[in-house]
């Protein structure tokens, strides 16, 4: 059985634990062939202790990234530095090897060794001390995280969450200046995810060191972002805090990555200063929207974004309602996505998805066919540049 090997796990410095603080800066280029060209990796950026995410859609370069960090791959050109220490520097020809570096790394496929035990995976980057300190470090982490039971197991006798705190123990007990982590919660379920960022906070409290956080999850971008980077085919394209970044998105990219399954063409019709709103018409078709007022003149030119979560269904023209848009429609297909119903509805040759539980679903007797009336807050109506 071939067993994957990361490199970037470091072998610990001969010290106590320690209260670290350091930042991480990264100004790099890496160019290399793909199926469809040429990929371009050219970032800037710094992360300050705390969670930094890194998100974007699959082959964004939020793995290279990561790679270029860890020593488990060269930039072409740039400078990696933590703390202060160049790890990377091409000017001064300077590459630190990966187990040089102190950079915790944990992928998405965790890389546990099968034929050890959940001590033995944790101490594994420990070789450098004497067995009595080995076993002091391993204990520690291992009752930090709450796995000190398990320590006899191997991987494959424990659950996913289980190896999932292994992985995060093993790379941690080495004291890192920095942490990597490449979708580590992509397949735990809710409860479990909960527990171990809280674990994790609380070990982050202690040490201060920068966590860059791989995810294209929009909830866990909230949930646990201190800032967030968006990379898209290899560049930055925003940044900052959670809330100014992914709320009210200006890319479409974001937007998408967002969960605004419904984007549209718009052009606007008329501003309304007065009461800080616009109308727009969506498309080439006739269905208007009063959108919030953003600086356009007539006649320009948008996208507008919507959550299908957003939106409301009728089966009845609704009235006394403070929404500005209803907007009459035609279901034409629904579809059953675990606890959640999607509808699409034609209204007037514009389509929108609408996001319903499976109780208004029955209640409404929705069905292919229906007629319905789609309700949008104006400020559910998200503006984006063309």
């Amino acid at each position: 059985m071939a067993v994957k090997i990361s490199p970037a796990l470091p072998t610990a410095p001969q010290t106590p634990l320690q209260t670290i603080s350091s930042e991480l800066e990264v100004r790099i280029r890496k160019r290399f062939p793909n199926p469809e060209g040429t990929f371009n990796l050219n970032v800037h950026f710094r992360a300050l202790a705390g969670f930094t995410i890194l998100f974007g859609a699959s082959g964004a370069g939020k793995t290279t990234l990561l790679d270029c960090i860890a020593g488990l791959s060269d930039p072409d050109e740039g400078r990696i530095a933590v703390g202060g220490e160049d790890l990377y520097d091409s000017e001064k020809k300077r590459s630190v090897a990966a187990w040089k570096r102190r950079i915790g790394y944990v992928h998405q496929d965790l890389a546990l060794f099968p034929h050890l035990t959940t001590e033995e995976n944790v101490a594994y980057g420990l070789r450098t001390l004497t067995a009595p300190e080995r076993k002091t470090r391993s204990r520690e982490i291992l009752d930090l995280f709450r796995i000190d039971h398990l320590r006899d197991r191997r991987p494959a006798q424990i659950s996913g969450g289980e190896r999932q705190r292994v992985a995060l123990a093993r790379a941690l007990v080495t004291e890192p200046r920095a942490l990597l982590l490449d979708e580590p919660l992509a397949a735990l379920d809710r409860p479990t995810k909960s527990l171990l960022v809280g674990d994790l906070r609380r070990w982050n409290q202690h040490h201060r060191v920068p966590i860059l956080f791989v995810t294209h999850n929009g909830e866990e971008v909230f949930a646990l972002g201190d800032e967030v980077i968006v990379l898209d085919a290899g560049r930055i394209v925003a940044q900052g805090q959670p809330h100014e970044v992914m709320r009210a998105p200006r890319l479409e990219t974001i937007a998408h990555l967002s969960g605004f399954e419904n984007i549209f063409d718009a052009t606007v019709l008329a501003l309304h200063e007065g009461r800080g709103t616009m109308t727009c018409r969506l498309g080439k078709g006739a269905v208007e929207l009063e959108t919030p007022l953003v600086r356009a003149e007539v006649g320009s030119r948008l996208r507008v974004g919507v959550r299908a979560g957003d939106l409301l269904l009728a089966t009845e023209s609704p009235r006394g309602l403070s929404a500005r848009n209803v907007l009459p429609g035609t279901i034409r297909r629904l579809a059953q996505r675990d606890v959640i119903v999607s509808a699409m509805v034609d209204c007037g040759g514009t389509e929108f998805e609408v996001h319903l539980t499976l109780a208004a679903r029955d209640a409404l007797q929705l069905g292919p066919g229906k007629g319905v009336w789609v309700v949008v807050k104006t400020h559910s109506c998200h503006l984006m540049g063309v």
